[in-house]
């Protein structure tokens, strides 16, 4: 689908796997204002989001490349010429740009950045460091943080977490960070769990709704947090020095309401497991009916209220979900991005609020493209690795902090044929006994040696998501529910999701307006 403009007119195009533009027999973009001077020309156009145009793409909330092009000349009775290297793209979701909302300038605020941090020569690296919040003596509001990333490493800081450490500690842990979940890491850091805030590459930070915040100031706030900075360095560049890192923006005028996050999705381990050779295989974390109840009964009974969702996941990652269940009944989705970019991870502000209540759950569902891997893709930090998680923003604050699960490993396992393992594990991973043909491997080597094809690889994806699952269901620091821990039945859910629909000359009656403006140096093409 192409929009190409031509002095005060505007052209519906399209274009054939030979890279010709061609004019659409059905026009359906409108030019609502044009002007040209000497260095810019202006549009402004409209469109349906859905034209019912197979030749159209359908505007969603999902994020869109878009990419644009410009002539150094008008065109000519030739009609459209290649443009040469005047192009560009990039990816947005129209209907929600992200922009991070405008406050007052005058707003108080105050920056959590690394320090001169050598980032070392290596494919990944998670810094981990300790910093403490300003001393204030009253309760006063986050409304909003940003990402301040050193200029030039844009494409080096992949995301930023900040969490929340146990009041216990003392100044003494603030004098250096660490390389995060390495063996020589400082005991204090285990006791920083709880996240406060999420931002990741492409993303302009977040600003909350205006009858909520993020409580500082009093007992039970935070006190010392923890800042973690995954690097990616894939080129493993030599000589990087970072103090990337993110503003917080707070205030004395009090929000209604204090805000609180939930890490729901697929539990970060390498049980989470990713055949080659597959062009969309569906993970599924479960945040279940168990361990909301819980929490819910016992910290807030009339429920909670979700006003937004940052889906998360690395390089394999094509479509993210957080599905809403209620007795068993699907409800309208909770957030989705169905062509995810790598490159560009944005909170989504829920349009309207949802309230969870007990006995509701959840259901991150990611699909994975690995059809140019060769080897088993693993759940991990990596960027190589694989993430299915969806953050929970929501209020009022209660003791939540994960609610996850991870299929049981021993049924996945059975299906590549093992039989038995080396009981007690001493080991990480852990050692298969039998049969013969993975005697001593570990499991993720069993995993790999396995003959993967498209067909094996399909048949473990339709039964991995009929295993038993773990449940993570935590309250924050070392903290669990009852319900951590437990062993469930795979949910029974309609697979595979279908986004309601309706027909299209139906559709096409209620379908909103986009409007789109284009500024662009010198003549659009």
């Amino acid at each position: 689908m192409y929009a190409f403009v031509n002095g005060n007119v505007i052209y519906d195009c399209f274009a054939n796997a030979e890279r010709e533009v061609i004019v659409d027999k059905k026009q359906d973009y409108h030019l609502e204002y044009a002007s040209e001077n000497r260095t810019h020309t202006v549009v402004v156009f409209s469109r349906k989001l859905d034209t019912c145009d197979t030749q159209d793409k359908a505007i969603t909330e999902s994020t869109v490349r878009v990419i644009w092009a410009f002539h150094s000349e008008d065109v000519g009775e030739t009609f459209l010429q290649y443009h040469g290297q005047n192009r560009g793209r990039k990816s947005v979701r129209l209907l929600h740009p992200g922009k991070s909302t405008p406050i007052d300038k005058n707003t108080l605020y105050f920056d959590i950045r690394n320090r001169n941090v050598s980032v070392p020569e290596k494919d990944t690296t998670y810094w981990c460091e300790m910093f403490k919040f300003p001393v204030l003596d009253a309760k006063h509001h986050i409304i909003k943080f940003e990402p301040v990333i050193q200029p030039g490493h844009e494409n080096l800081v992949h995301h930023i977490l900040l969490y929340q450490c146990d009041s216990s500690q003392n100044d003494s842990v603030l004098q250096n960070g660490h390389e995060c979940y390495h063996p020589n890491m400082p005991d204090a850091f285990y006791l920083c769990d709880v996240v406060i805030s999420a931002w990741a590459i492409g993303g302009e930070g977040f600003t909350y709704p205006p009858h909520v915040g993020f409580s500082i100031g009093t007992t039970g706030d935070p006190i010392y947090v923890l800042l973690e900075t995954h690097y990616d360095n894939p080129t493993y560049k030599e000589g990087l020095t970072d103090s990337s890192g993110l503003r917080l923006f707070y205030t004395p005028e009090l929000r209604t309401y204090d805000a609180g996050i939930i890490e729901t999705g697929v539990w970060v381990s390498l049980y989470h497991m990713i055949p080659p050779h597959v062009p969309a295989f569906v993970s599924e974390g479960h945040c279940p009916s168990e361990c909301v109840t819980e929490v819910l009964n016992e910290e807030m009974p009339s429920g909670i209220n979700v006003f937004g969702v940052f889906l998360h996941a690395h390089l394999a990652g094509r479509v993210l979900r957080t599905r809403h269940i209620r007795k068993g009944v699907e409800q309208e989705i909770l957030a989705y991005d169905d062509e995810f970019d790598f490159n560009y991870q944005e909170a989504h502000l829920l349009k309207e609020e949802r309230v969870l209540l007990p006995g509701d759950s959840l259901i991150t569902e990611c699909h994975y493209d690995t059809s140019d891997r060769t080897h088993m893709t693993w759940g991990g930090i990596s960027t190589r690795d694989e993430m299915c998680l969806s953050y929970l923003l929501y209020y009022p604050k209660i003791k939540f902090a994960r609610c996850q699960s991870i299929p049981e490993i021993i049924e996945q396992l059975n299906f590549i044929g093992v039989e038995e393992i080396y009981l007690p594990v001493l080991t990480w991973p852990f050692t298969i006994k039998s049969p013969e043909e993975y005697n001593n491997l570990t499991f993720t080597d069993a995993m790999d040696t396995f003959g993967w094809d498209r067909n094996n690889a399909t048949r473990f994806n339709k039964f991995v998501l009929t295993v038993p699952i773990n449940i993570r269901c935590t309250k924050g620091g070392e903290e669990n529910w009852e319900n951590h821990g437990i062993l469930l039945d795979a949910p029974e859910i309609n697979r595979p999701f279908k986004h309601p629909s309706l027909e299209c000359s139906a559709r096409s009656l209620c379908s909103s307006f986009f409007l789109m403006a284009a500024c662009i140096i010198n003549a659009l093409v």
